[in-house]
């Protein structure tokens, strides 16, 4: 199982939208110097409703071929059409990628029926290990702990990124996944909420697929290996030097203000592709100031 702190890493882009590979292969060095555990490739945070396919299934070949086996690398390849994803999850497969994030279907709103039948489609056709992910935040469809559950004795289904932040929602999953697979095949639940993924994982949870780490991947590590061992106060001083991050990364949707402060750390262009726009520059010292509280900058 792939544990620990998860980059949900963004998509490197010059100012006129367009794909900056050389930036991205930086990005994942300094990560892999840093201690980041696992990569999520073409996520939310990297962009994915705005990427080509073509672009898209470039950035997990690029991604895989450059991490070269020093991190696991989870392939975003989920949609809203099953075919689509079974489509994008076939081509992570084959360029060797880990693992695949698989979205709740967004805009079509399908039932609990619906879901448990997409991601079983396509766990039964691509022999590629799937992590689900509930984001109804952005998705507006919500996956119940109840289909979760039906969901997970598939061979192929290894855990979901809870990104609801719902911590008791949480403790009610891990309890029940404990009570069905007590001694049985291994699931692990990822938080995709940074201002809650401590809580989460001193509860059992397998790591964190966050945004923070794009920023500080080291403390993130460090928080997620201090968090799953049990070290409370550890874990707590981390989570406190960061906290600012946390929230301030999201004045704006992400990745807007993430890419800017990547880009005010001198790593990446600061490139975004339309609907998304500039931070505003409201927010520009309000996420300086995150940056410099966590000692990023």
């Amino acid at each position: 199982m792939i544990k620990g702190s998860i980059v949900a890493i963004v998509t490197p882009m010059f100012e006129d939208g367009s794909l900056d590979k050389d930036s991205l292969r930086k990005l994942i060095d300094w990560h892999v110097a840093e201690g980041t555990d696992g990569i999520v490739i073409v996520g939310t945070t990297g962009e994915s409703a705005t990427v080509s396919p073509e672009e898209h299934c470039e950035l997990i070949r690029l991604t895989v071929e450059h991490v070269a086996g020093r991190i696991p690398v989870i392939a975003g390849s989920g949609g809203n059409s099953t075919a689509e994803a079974i489509a994008l999850t076939r081509h992570a497969r084959d360029v060797g990628a880990d693992a695949s994030l698989q979205v709740v279907p967004y805009y079509n709103r399908p039932t609990q029926e619906g879901m448990y039948r997409h991601f079983k489609a396509i766990a039964e056709a691509v022999d590629l290990p799937v992590i689900l992910y509930n984001v109804p935040g952005r998705t507006v469809a919500d996956m119940s702990n109840e289909t979760v559950l039906r969901l997970a004795p598939i061979d192929n289904i290894v855990g979901i990124k809870d990104a609801t932040g719902n911590i008791g929602r949480g403790a009610e999953l891990l309890r029940d996944l404990d009570r069905s697979f007590a001694g049985g095949k291994p699931f692990g639940v990822y938080s995709g909420d940074d201002p809650t993924a401590m809580a989460l994982m001193l509860m059992g949870g397998a790591g964190n697929i966050s945004v923070t780490a794009n920023v500080a991947p080291r403390a993130m590590h460090e928080l997620c290996e201090a968090a799953m061992a049990g070290q409370v106060a550890r874990a707590v001083e981390i989570n406190n030097r960061v906290l600012s991050l946390h929230s301030k990364l999201f004045v704006e949707p992400n990745p807007v203000p993430v890419k800017w402060a990547l880009a005010e750390m001198g790593k990446m262009p600061a490139g975004l592709r339309l609907p998304l726009a500039p931070l505003s520059a409201q927010y520009h010292d309000t996420v300086r100031a995150a940056l410099r509280d966590s000692g990023v900058l």
